[in-house]
This record gives C-alpha cells, structure tokens and sequence, in this order.
C-alpha cells in the first residue's frame, strides 16, 4: 500500500486473515499436477515456534492440510530451522512437533538454506531418528556435489565408521536457477535441467529437485510442469524421497 499499489495490499492483509486463501496454501494444487503426470513428491515443513527466525505458521494452521497430503499418499518431512543441522536437540524436537501435528513418524529431513556441516549434520540426524537427509547439494548451482547421481550412506572419516543415514543429494533448486544465483532465463535453465536428466538417466541414478511452493507460480509453474512431463515421456518414477530411501535400503 505505500508503494501505491492498493490492490496488493488488500490481497494480504487478506491473507493475513485467512492463510489459506494465500496462492502459497497450493498443496492440494501441486498434488493434482504432479499426479497429472504419475508423480508423487515430499513436502517438507517447518516446525518453528513464535520468535524463532522465519516463523510465520503454527504447525496447528497446517495441520489439517498436511494429514490430507499424508492420507492422499505423499510424504511429509521435516523443515530444519537456522541452526537445526547442528542441535541434536532442536532436531528431535522438532520432529516430536511435526510427527504430533502429522499423527505418523517423520523419516526424512532437509534443512534451511540448505545449511550442513560434514559430518556432524549427518550423525545428529542419525541419532535424532531420522532416516534420509536430502540437503546436500549446493545453493549457488546446480550439479552433484557428491560427485554421483545415487543415494549413498555417509562415511565419518573421523570415527572410521559408515553413518546410519541415507543421503539423496540434492541436484537442482529453483531459486538456484531462476532466482538470485545464476539468474537463468527459462529457456536456460531448461537445456541445462536437460542435460542434468539425460544424464541421471543414462547412469540409472536418482535426480532430486527441490521446488518451493512460493516458485509454484506462473513462468516458474510451468518450469515445474515442463520437468514432470519431460520424466513422463521418458516413464521415469518420479516419486518421494521417503519411497527412495526404502527403494536404496531394500537394493543396497
């Protein structure tokens, strides 16, 4: 409203009373694009409380609609905060916070601005009960920062010990190609996701693509709609994080 644009600022004080009129209350609107095209993802939520940084819902708001997105078949993970990938005890309460609102066991984890720490992130997980992370991966750019396109069970060179963890590394995030770090345009971005896919598929691996809610709008909503049809036609399983741990921990 200061900025002159009266429309706007109706809309969110709006919203303000009534979340989920917001256009990022689209779980359900996300679910049925996906499934459009055999897909089925993991929705990762916060599970701050009032005065803890970037607060700004009560799980309870959400609760209602993250037992619908758990009873249509898709997965629902944990959101670390700022400083979960390094407290063993925000991390398990955290997850108590959002396995209560959920009602069934959180088994997979990323946390905030992608923030890691090799390997303790790893074993504080570990031990908190979590039983994939897929936060690794880069902010800045796309590719494997690991080096391959498969999940894997990280190795604590500290103690000579594998970690009881299974990692799905993260290979693209939207803001990393359409927002403030490599600042691609569609078309851009697209060869490069290409590339990225052909790739993973030519090695059988596993792509992670990690796409906010907020970036399901518009351009970048048919960004996401372009990679579900491309995995379409070439009859990949695009499925959640969660079904890519039991898949690896049955194989391996």
């Amino acid at each position: 409203m200061i900025k002159g644009n009266l429309r706007n600022g109706v809309q969110h004080f709006l919203y303000a009373l009534d979340k989920k009129k917001h256009p990022y209350w689209n779980f359900r609107q996300i679910m049925e694009l996906e499934e459009k095209y055999g897909g089925k993802s993991s929705f990762y939520f916060l599970a701050l409380k009032p005065g803890e940084r970037d607060f700004n819902y009560d799980l309870e708001e959400v609760a209602s609609e993250i037992k619908y997105i758990r009873d249509r078949g898709w997965e629902v993970g944990l959101h670390g905060g700022h400083g979960s990938y390094l407290s063993l005890d925000d991390l398990v309460q955290k997850k108590k916070m959002l396995e209560s609102a959920l009602e069934k066991e959180v088994v997979g984890f990323r946390n905030h601005f992608l923030r890691f720490r090799i390997p303790d992130t790893w074993e504080l997980l570990s031990k908190a009960g979590f039983k994939y992370d897929t936060t690794f991966g880069y902010a800045d750019t796309v590719g494997f920062r690991n080096g391959m396109c498969h999940p894997f069970k990280p190795f604590d060179l500290i103690t000579g010990k594998e970690i009881d963890l299974i990692e799905i590394p993260l290979v693209i995030m939207d803001c990393t190609l359409l927002g403030d770090y490599m600042r691609l345009d569609h078309e851009r971005a697209w060869d490069i996701t290409r590339q990225l896919i052909d790739t993973v598929e030519q090695c059988r691996g596993v792509i992670t693509i990690l796409w906010h809610n907020a970036y399901m709008q518009d351009d970048n909503l048919r960004f996401y709609e372009r990679l579900l049809e491309y995995g379409y036609e070439k009859k990949a399983w695009m499925t959640s994080a969660e079904n890519i741990f039991w898949w690896y921990d049955h194989s391996a």
